[in-house]
């Protein structure tokens, strides 16, 4: 018979795991997030349009300068970071890293949309990411304290 902490029978469950498991949960959304950033930007190098731009050092009227790419860099170490301390941090500093992270990600994955004309297949992950770390964000306001029982 399955623990009845860990059946998530109801809609409501799902969005209120077990304590225990937010920490899993919020690592897993953070992995999810990062595969579909990865994946996005693999597309952009499949695309011959956006590939000879980058071959140039610039995409539109963004130029890539070494300045650019290590501000890229630091953008993407905080997914990469969030899968290790949202399993690791005290509940705390875990809740308030994962709002901050997810609202630096949100913002920064929308404030790509408003630069030049956003492909089809770029919209797409778009979304997706950012339903993730907005999922990520409200998660993390609500989640709870552990109890001390």
């Amino acid at each position: 018979m399955p623990h009845p902490e860990r059946t998530l029978s109801t809609p409501s469950a799902a969005i209120h795991p077990p304590p225990r498991d937010m920490k899993r949960l919020l690592s897993a959304l953070w992995v999810f997030a990062m595969f579909n950033y990865l994946y996005a930007d693999v597309m952009g190098l499949m695309d011959s349009t956006l590939l000879a731009q980058f071959l140039r050092g610039q995409v539109g009227s963004l130029q890539i300068t070494g300045e650019f790419l290590f501000g890229a860099a630091v953008l993407m170490e905080i997914p990469i970071a969030m899968t290790l301390l949202s399993r690791v941090l005290p509940h705390r500093a875990n809740r308030w890293a994962n709002i901050v992270a997810g609202i630096i990600k949100t913002a920064a994955v929308a404030g790509t949309l408003w630069i030049g004309h956003p492909t089809g297949y770029y919209l797409f992950f778009a979304l997706i990411e950012i339903a993730c770390t907005t999922l990520i964000v409200v998660l993390a306001w609500r989640w709870e304290p552990p109890s001390l029982a």
